[in-house]
């Protein structure tokens, strides 16, 4: 009998381990948003009365069965400092299929964002958001070392979670390759870039873009650096200024969806 490789087996324990994943999302908001998704896979809604009442419409569409609590004694296994607001629900994360459906084929304009090792869910959840409004197809980060789907990501998505693709690969800088391949040109956002993004932006005309940005602190990895076509800089006034990787991208964002050219 042919024994299988330990790549094989950990990569086969890795698949079921994914198929069991759930996530506990809480907010009227956020759970309001699940519940009216028909992608969304739901498994358990813990409501109020009070909470209830006011998703009465979305529950009624969903078809999920809600367990009403006290208030006092809220059951969802969710954080205590959690702002539930009396409604949290367990999903299955959500499935966006392939990098090449999206970027190519996605709704919106031939622009995405790829967050490098950005593991605040606060930030992602931001940049959802920020992606959702400039009409971008897709948030692209690793695997490992990102932000996974979470309750507070969700809450700050806004509701974007359910709307924009948050896709989550391998292998970054084998994405970036693919894009590349895809036609997109690729924007590193750092402070040291050799041109400033309006710049790139005048280069880039109509091109499909992918903004590329880091971690707060460690930025943009070496590999990553290498495999972007032009790294650039957001320029600010005064001896010094940063932007926090949300606001960076929003910035990028926008510059991305209201350029200029042939």
């Amino acid at each position: 009998m042919n024994k299988k490789p330990t790549w094989v087996i950990d990569k086969e324990r890795a698949r079921k381990a994914e198929a069991k994943e759930t996530v506990w999302l809480f907010g009227l908001h956020a759970v309001r948003d699940a519940l009216v998704n028909p992608a969304r896979e739901k498994l358990r809604l813990v409501v109020t009365k009070n909470a209830l009442d006011k998703l009465a419409e979305a529950v009624a569409a969903a078809g999920i069965e809600p367990e009403v609590v006290d208030p006092r004694k809220f059951t969802a296994p969710i954080d205590e400092g959690s702002v539930h607001q009396g409604a949290a629900m367990e999903v299955r994360p959500l499935n966006w299929g392939k990098l090449a459906d999206v970027a190519i084929g996605g709704a919106g304009a031939p622009l995405v964002v790829l967050l490098d090792r950005v593991t605040d869910p606060h930030n992602v959840g931001a940049v959802l958001r920020s992606a959702e409004v400039f009409g971008a197809r897709a948030v692209i980060a690793p695997r490992h070392h990102s932000a996974p789907e979470t309750g507070a990501l969700a809450k700050t998505a806004s509701g974007a979670l359910e709307r924009q693709p948050y896709l989550r690969v391998t292998n970054l800088a084998e994405a970036m390759e693919e894009l590349k391949a895809m036609g997109y040109l690729l924007i590193g956002l750092d402070g040291d870039g050799t041109v400033t993004l309006a710049e790139a932006m005048a280069t880039a005309g109509r091109r499909a873009v992918g903004l590329v940005l880091g971690a707060e602190g460690p930025g943009l990895r070496d590999k990553t650096r290498e495999t972007c076509d032009v790294i650039a800089r957001v320029p600010f006034a005064g001896a010094f200024g940063s932007l926090n990787v949300s606001n960076a991208a929003a910035v990028g964002l926008y510059a991305a969806a209201t350029r200029q050219g042939p």
